[in-house]
């Protein structure tokens, strides 16, 4: 695999799977699903007024676009292009995100309960990438 995947990948999946796991996100860390509990484990980051407005919308949309992008070349380089290679592809690419979130979680003592903090955050990578790889493996 070569970086020529990036022209043949389906632009209207990767929007459509970005919009999807951001989408998702704002269920996810929403004040009464997950997003207080999540504030209070990282140390309540938000409130404390550390990012612009702005930012707290536009850098999750990047890092979904991004993230798709990335998951539409795994699923064309492998030829993923039923749910169930979604599903592989989102398991195991999302694991490798994990294991990172794990690693930080567990080495970042600042923040009040690191556990609780990567529960949530991984759990929204997990689902949100295994979204993202069965849209774009249909569309493959």
């Amino acid at each position: 695999m070569n970086l020529d995947v990036l022209t043949g990948l389906n632009w209207f999946a990767v929007a459509i799977a970005t919009l999807a796991y951001y989408l998702f996100g704002a269920v996810w860390f929403a004040q009464r699903t997950l997003g207080g509990l999540w504030n209070r484990a990282g140390g309540d980051p938000i409130a404390a007024g550390r990012f612009s407005p702005l930012a707290l919308y536009i850098v999750p949309l990047v890092t979904c676009l991004v993230t798709s992008v990335a998951v539409a070349a795994l699923a064309a380089g492998t030829g993923s292009n039923s749910v169930g290679e979604g599903l592989v592809l989102g398991l195991v690419t999302s694991s490798g995100v994990a294991a990172v979130l794990f690693v930080t979680g567990f080495f970042d003592r600042h923040k009040p309960a690191p556990g609780t903090w990567f529960a949530i955050t991984a759990g929204y990578h997990v689902v949100g990438i295994v979204i993202a790889a069965v849209i774009v493996s249909l569309w493959n």
